[in-house]
């Protein structure tokens, strides 16, 4: 009888936990301790048995579906008001999942590079986690992953936690300093959904639609052509490179160095690590291309083998061939490199191993381990390159060298792939976008940015949703001189595209950078104005969401000209002088010189100096010198305007 109950007790034990183990499961950013968006439908979407129904229930309210023959359902949940805590519970023939403490409220997406990915325990202000907790302030950091199509869910599950001072100090710092300002406003639950990755391009942010809208279908061609065959794919993103490097003008040779005899002024690499780390007083502080070339000889079984070519870490980025022919790229500095080398590549005798370092900031090189580098043959055998490397300084290009469409942070759509489209139909309220380093003088960007936010507005079944597009901060030398600026450039595009776009805002943050540093400390203020470009067009509030901005010009009799400026709080003022410093009149031909000029009510007067003008520009620098504000605190941010 004891033996029968036993038995009877693990049968049923065992049911129970099979049946947990098939329930349904969800997609997207709906776990515990989620906040799910107020006021709009609810979109559940997930995976259980093809056939069964599944049901849902939160807060009252109900829904069902069938799932499809791939075992796929969605189903539509009406709109629920600020509140909570609930419990949303999933039922269908094949078990029960409970997810607990789901709050109703607004969600904001926040995404971009390395500004937006700053932690809050990095920033400026750290102290003030201790006293920041906020149970209605919910965080989550999606986990960072690539992938060459779009996925349905994310590799690594959701998890949310409540603003604590341990999940804040972790978490983004411009994101958890843009929702804690929008708590003292909005009296409802926030849930933050940070997604970002530094260095990224914002090609790896855009799904297939929008890259093509962007004039980006040939890299989505090349990433297909990839999917079916990597060698094949390898070979056009080589040859896109190539043509590329012959367009380059400011480049020290117009030789193809990746030819087997390429012809540069090779020398003995002192050895494997940072070349800024050599001793080398050119390569010191050196930013730009290093070639690095590596003879081998072969016998000719090992030559009629494919292999692996492992090169260690590679910081920042790299294109690498071998005998001439490209077999890979990539650009994350701490990522191992491992190239796979077909079979015909090799040849017997002397072969050419030649790599491209591309540092874009900071220090570079071929960074090892040098015991990782190594040519793995397909019969196992091994080959050793931790010695023998030349290198030749290869200059500084005038534009960003193109990534193949499947590097993980600078491809065609690989983190939009894997980080935002398996959030699905999340419902949101807002995104703030910081990101725009990687993209500088690479020509598009607006198409770019405007077909980003086209993608993700479709994808979340919004074609309002308001988006803060955070501008990039000062960083590098003050300019003594006018001069042209990819920075000032991209900071233009930027409010072009968000004010053509009429849902988006700018937020200004060239007088919170720091020239020294391209990841200024500041993240509190930025956060502030991130909520109050939030604040404006998402909740109406009567704010401006960028501050002044530059409205129109008109030439005056003495040459110089006379701006007006909208969206100004009271009145602008300017800092420290009792002129506005940063102004340029600029003629035709492209040159320009500086301007003196004077700040009264919304309008700023440029005092001609006798020469032509026909454009105006400000704050023209990478890290410009600016004292122009409205009362509010609100600076006036970097623009060019025609001179009619």
């Amino acid at each position: 009888m004891t033996m029968r109950i036993f038995l009877s007790s693990l049968i049923i034990g065992l049911s129970l936990s099979t049946a947990s183990l098939a329930a349904p499961r969800l997609d997207g950013a709906i776990a515990e301790h989620a906040v799910l968006q107020r006021d709009q439908p609810l979109v559940v979407t997930g995976q259980a048995r093809a056939g069964e129904t599944v049901s849902v229930v939160l807060a009252g309210r109900s829904a069902r579906a069938t799932a499809d023959s791939q075992g796929r359902f969605r189903l539509v949940l009406p709109p629920l008001p600020a509140g909570g805590p609930y419990q949303m519970l999933v039922s269908a023939q094949s078990g029960q999942l409970f997810v607990d403490d789901l709050m109703i409220g607004d969600v904001f997406l926040c995404s971009g590079q390395s500004n937006m990915e700053l932690a809050a325990e990095q920033a400026q202000n750290s102290f003030q986690i201790a006293g920041a907790a906020d149970a209605d302030l919910r965080l989550l950091t999606v986990a960072k992953q690539t992938a060459t199509a779009p996925q349905a869910r994310f590799e690594t599950p959701p998890v949310w936690t409540a603003a604590t001072p341990q999940s804040i100090a972790r978490f983004s710092a411009v994101c958890f300093y843009t929702g804690q300002a929008l708590r003292r406003t909005v009296k409802a639950p926030i849930g933050l959904i940070h997604a970002s990755w530094g260095g990224s391009r914002i090609s790896a942010w855009m799904a297939p639609e929008g890259l093509a809208a962007a004039g980006m279908k040939p890299e989505a061609q090349t990433l297909a052509l990839y999917n079916r065959d990597a060698a094949a794919g390898d070979a056009q993103a080589g040859a896109a490179w190539e043509s590329w490097w012959r367009t380059q003008a400011r480049v020290q040779s117009t030789d193809e160095p990746w030819r087997a005899d390429g012809r540069l002024d090779w020398r003995a690499a002192p050895g494997v690590g940072y070349f800024t780390r050599w001793g080398v007083v050119a390569l010191s502080d050196y930013v730009g291309m290093v070639w690095f070339k590596k003879e081998i000889d072969l016998t000719a079984a090992q030559a009629r083998q494919g292999a692996v070519l492992a090169l260690g870490a590679i910081d920042d980025a790299d294109r690498t061939w071998v005998n001439g022919a490209p077999i890979g790229g990539g650009s994350i500095a701490s990522a191992q490199r491992r190239y796979r080398v077909a079979p015909g590549v090799l040849v017997e005798g002397r072969n050419v191993i030649t790599v491209n370092v591309d540092n874009v900031y900071a220090e570079g090189g071929m960074t090892g381990p040098a015991s990782e580098m190594r040519l793995r043959f397909d019969d196992g055998s091994i080959l050793p390159l931790d010695a023998g490397w030349r290198y030749a300084l290869g200059g500084r290009p005038k534009s960003n060298a193109p990534r193949a469409p499947w590097d993980d942070i600078n491809g065609a759509g690989t983190l939009y792939n894997a980080m935002i489209a398996p959030l699905g139909e999340t419902a949101l309220r807002g995104v703030a976008w910081y990101q725009g380093e990687s993209d500088t003088d690479l020509p598009g960007y607006d198409r770019r940015l405007a077909a980003m936010m086209a993608d993700w507005r479709a994808q979340f079944g919004a074609p309002d949703l308001p988006f803060a597009i955070i501008q990039l901060s000062a960083y590098g030398a003050t300019a003594s001189a006018p001069t042209e600026s990819g920075w000032a450039h991209l900071r233009d595009i930027q409010r072009h595209v968000a004010e053509t776009d009429r849902r988006a805002a700018v937020v200004v943050t060239l007088d919170l950078g720091d020239r020294l540093d391209i990841h200024p400390g500041e993240k509190q203020e930025v956060g502030r104005r991130t909520a109050r470009a939030l604040r404006a067009l998402t909740y109406q509030e009567a704010v401006s969401p960028s501050g002044p901005r530059i409205r129109s010009a008109l030439r005056d009799a003495g040459g110089g000209a006379t701006l007006s400026f909208a969206d100004v709080s009271d009145s602008l003022t300017m800092l420290g002088a009792d002129a506005a410093i940063g102004f340029e009149l600029c003629a035709a031909t492209g040159s320009c010189r500086y301007a003196n000029a004077k700040a009264s009510g919304d309008q700023v007067v440029i005092i001609g100096d006798g020469k032509p003008v026909t454009r105006v520009r400000y704050a023209w620098a990478d890290s410009p010198t600016v004292n122009l504000f409205d009362r509010a605190g609100q600076p006036v941010g970097p623009f060019e305007i025609t001179v009619p």
